[in-house]
Order: C-alpha cells, then sequence, then structure tokens
C-alpha cells in the first residue's frame, strides 16, 4: 500500500488567521490559483544570477507536481509551465525522468525530482502558500541545440552552467552560480 498523496495545507483550504496580512503578491498568487489553477512565479536574472520560474498551485488544484525551470528568458519560462501545466490539469501523470516533446523550440524537455533541501532557497512563496514546502517540485530540464542535457557530459560548458541540478543533494552539486548562495 502506498503513502497518502499530498493533502493540501495551502492557504486556500485552511484559515490561517493571517489573510488580512497577505501582500500584494501573495493576494495575486491566490487569485490566480482560485481563477487559472496555478500561478507562475517568474524571477528576473540579475546581478545575483540567472532568471527561474515556477508553479503554484497545481498541487493545490489538480494533485499534481508543482514545476520549476531555469535559466532562460523569464517570459520563455512562463510560457513552458503554462504549457506543461495544461498537459497535467488535462490529467498527464508527471514524473521522474518522463520527457515531454515540443516544448521548447520543438525540442523536448526532462522531468527530474527536485530534493526537497533545495527548496527554501528557490521556492519561497510556494512554501507561504502551501504553508510547508511543496510535495513534490519537477524541474523542467531544457536540452541544448544538439538535443544534449546539462547534466550529460557532452554538452558544452556553458550549457552545462545553464540551469541547476536540484535532483542532488545541495553539498553534492557542483560548484557555480546556482550554488554561491548556499
Amino acid at each position: 500500500m502506498t503513502a497518502d498523496p499530498f493533502q493540501c495545507r495551502c492557504v486556500l483550504c485552511h484559515h490561517y488567521g493571517d489573510r488580512d496580512e497577505a501582500d500584494r503578491m501573495d493576494l495575486t498568487i491566490i487569485e490566480n490559483v482560485q481563477q487559472q489553477g496555478w500561478h507562475v512565479v517568474m524571477v528576473p536574472e540579475d546581478d545575483i544570477g540567472p532568471g527561474f520560474a515556477y508553479t503554484i498551485g497545481l498541487a493545490h488544484t489538480h494533485g499534481a507536481s508543482e514545476l520549476a525551470v531555469f535559466g532562460l528568458d523569464i517570459h520563455a519560462m512562463h510560457r513552458m509551465l503554462n504549457s506543461i501545466g495544461e498537459k497535467s490539469a488535462a490529467g498527464a501523470v508527471l514524473a521522474e525522468g518522463q520527457r515531454l516533446p515540443g516544448v521548447v523550440d520543438g525540442h523536448h524537455v526532462a522531468l527530474r525530482d527536485v530534493d526537497l533541501r533545495w527548496y527554501r532557497t528557490f521556492f519561497g512563496r510556494a512554501i507561504g502558500f502551501y504553508r510547508r514546502p511543496p510535495s513534490p517540485v519537477l524541474q523542467v530540464t531544457w536540452p541544448d541545440a544538439d538535443n544534449r542535457f546539462h547534466w550529460e557530459e557532452q554538452a558544452e560548458e556553458r550549457h552545462r552552467q545553464s540551469q541547476p541540478q536540484l535532483w542532488q543533494p545541495p553539498g553534492e552539486h557542483p560548484a557555480g552560480i546556482w550554488t554561491t548562495e548556499l
């Protein structure tokens, strides 16, 4: 027998007594989850590091994994997450190791389970919404022009640094831009 699936503890399912303290972003997330089923948080590239984006609400609305993507233009990542989110909302089961065709410029993407120890580093708004780390999160990884993923030895160094490897525990992750804040 398997363990009980995700039990939603989000701010929509439980009254924590602090909704009147929600900031504008929290209210936008709540509204988008109620109206569209999920929200995409977009963190633009800045002096600290590359941009990334992630969903909030797929677990609440569809009982599905949240999704995260790194290292591309935030608007492209937003479109990717919405495209994959729509597949999930339509009933597709997304899982570790799965490859989805045609998501980014006609190329496939690969899904990888994110190690729980990365959640506080990257998914703070999701933790605030769920009042605990969302479970699980899948990293949407994208290939280079030759369809090589960033963890593959044949990939160019620039591509290898373009995305983190969040399926690895933080202490085992290769040093680089994604680990400078740790």
